[in-house]
């Protein structure tokens, strides 16, 4: 099972915006999928709980300070003192300092940390740790600031990693890489086994509306002296002046006043929002501080595969077609959904669909029919806004190109892609098995030979036309379809997979115009084969 991280939001100066910043990445955390727990350590000033007031259906009766005198009172393992958030239906708990009551101050200044440690707390701790790490994705520590011994115990003991806040003046910098130093020094001398950290280093609260010149310049500055804080994650192509910039909060007034969650109002936020920003933020701590290559090249993609990581979608597959191909499509879709796909097709002309076109689906599959029309160009690119791509992400782009189509008259970005071909006048049933192994990973009914031939029997039944070319032509479709029938009745499913061969050939469009319909008795007679051949596929399915 994997375990959860700890994350140590550090700043060694106060009013840096701290827990406001870790409040509102626990929020969006949550929001995404992962299981929450945010904690207050700074006992001397704890006010995390104030941020998230509005979501807390009790009050803390217990916290941080509880688990000391658990300790003291011989527990071996720790009580459970975190509440449960009402944050949008996910998994957001808070470990507050403790019970906020006028006994607070007293219980907290009674705690001699020194003596807690000599006594063994340590161990107490790690065990506390452990369950956090088994009961949740992510665990936020919110530690005090400057150097003390608890926050020792936020910097050195419990994360596994760090992310120091800081503003653009040099009370701020002047420590900043020092104090991890030390952090990393105190580890080497601790029995756990600890790696060294690696430090998400956060400007916060930046300027940057009036003083635009002023903040230009701290901004670079910035990126200069905590340099060394990404040198053992940051990937090299990417400048480290470039990544303090998608690491830098804005400065917005109206969140200086009180404790406020912004991501809470700000839910799809732009650019100029402090949301967007610590949507950022928190997708470098949701992908592990990996993949930052691509967050330089493509920032909405990387915060969409860090929220999209453990979202269900709606639908696996959304397929978009022109006009000239629904038919096509229609079928595309008919054939996935018989091999367990959760799929639909996208309408063109449809706003809603569009605006939802990159929410909606995990894939996108595009049939091409000689050319992309310009509503297929525009849900494209608001997919691919919001996707990595096929080595970078779990989401992707298919193509399917209808017969007659070349390649090389394709876009760029879709000439280089692996694309599946449509069969003119045959039913897409290999493409649908094809997009179904690459969308699950596993093959469709391999190990099933009757299913497969059920499955293909359907498939060359519903591709009979109305009208065929010649009386001689349907004379054989109903021969055929007479065969299939008594091959079903006798429970003979060898014979079915060479006669839906020869009802396919039989069906494919002929030069001809077809001038003899086909008789409505043959096609309500194809059509109650259909109906028995699914009814025995989903009985052997269920």
């Amino acid at each position: 099972m994997t375990s959860g991280t700890v994350i140590t939001f550090y700043s060694y100066k106060g009013g840096v915006g701290r827990s406001f910043t870790l409040a509102n990445v626990a929020v969006l955390l949550a929001r995404w999928g992962y299981r929450v727990l945010a904690v207050d350590w700074d006992l001397e000033a704890p006010g995390l709980h104030h941020y998230f007031r509005t979501v807390t259906p009790e009050e803390p009766e217990g916290g941080v300070i509880d688990l000391a005198y658990d300790f003291l009172a011989g527990a071996t393992e720790p009580r459970p003192h975190a509440v449960r958030l009402d944050v949008e239906g996910n998994t957001l708990s808070l470990l507050a300092a403790g019970r906020a009551d006028d006994s607070y101050t007293d219980r907290m200044q009674r705690i001699d940390w020194a003596d807690l440690y000599q006594r063994g707390f340590a161990y107490f701790l790690e065990r506390c740790r452990e369950r956090w790490v088994e009961d949740y994705d992510f665990v936020l520590i919110d530690s005090r600031t400057g150097i003390s011994d608890t926050a020792g115990i936020c910097t050195a003991h419990l994360p596994d990693r760090l992310a120091v806040v800081f503003t653009a003046n040099e009370q701020n910098l002047k420590d900043v890489v020092d104090v991890v130093q030390r952090a990393d020094e105190a580890r080497d001398r601790m029995p756990y086994d600890r790696p060294r950290h690696l430090v998400l280093p956060i400007l916060s609260r930046l300027d940057n509306r009036v003083e635009y010149q002023r903040a230009e310049s701290w901004q670079r500055r910035c990126a200069e002296v905590v340099t060394p804080l990404f040198r053992n994650w940051l990937v090299k192509s990417v400048p480290e002046d470039l990544m303090m910039r998608h690491l830098t909060i804005p400065y917005v007034s109206y969140w200086s006043f009180g404790e406020q969650l912004s991501v809470l109002e700000e839910v799809v936020p732009s650019a100029d929002q402090v949301s967007f920003a610590l949507e950022t933020v928190a997708s470098v701590l949701a992908q592990q501080f990996d993949r930052t290559d691509l967050l330089a090249d493509n920032r909405d993609a990387y915060v969409a595969s860090a929220r999209d990581r453990r979202r269900d979608f709606d639908l696996d597959l959304l397929v978009s077609s022109p006009r000239s191909a629904l038919r096509v499509a229609d079928q595309l879709v008919e054939e996935l959904r018989g091999l367990g796909v959760r799929v639909e097709r996208s309408s063109s002309g449809d706003l809603e669909i569009l605006e939802r076109t990159s929410e909606l689906a995990e894939h996108l599959c595009l049939v091409v029919d000689r050319g992309l029309s310009r509503w297929q160009v525009t849900e494209v690119e608001r997919f691919l806004r919001h996707t990595i791509g096929p080595d970078g992400g779990q989401r992707r782009l298919f193509c399917v190109l209808t017969d007659g189509t070349d390649p090389e008259n394709l876009p760029g970005f879709l000439r280089n892609m692996r694309y599946l071909g449509l069969a003119p006048g045959v039913r897409p049933t290999t493409v649908a098995r094809d997009l179904h192994d690459l969308i699950t990973g596993t093959p469709a009914d391999t190990a099933d030979p009757d299913h497969e031939a059920l499955r293909n029997a359907v498939s060359a039944l519903r591709a009979v036309p109305d009208r065929m070319p010649t009386a001689a032509r349907v004379a054989l479709v109903e021969q055929t379809v007479v065969a299939m029938t008594t091959a079903l009745d006798n429970g003979d499913l060898d014979a079915l997979p060479d006669l839906s061969v020869d009802l396919t050939a039989l069906s494919r469009p002929h030069a001809e115009d077809g001038r003899f319909p086909t008789p409505h008795y043959l096609l309500t007679h194809i059509q109650t084969l259909v109906d028995r051949i699914d009814r025995r596929i989903d009985a052997s399915t269920d």
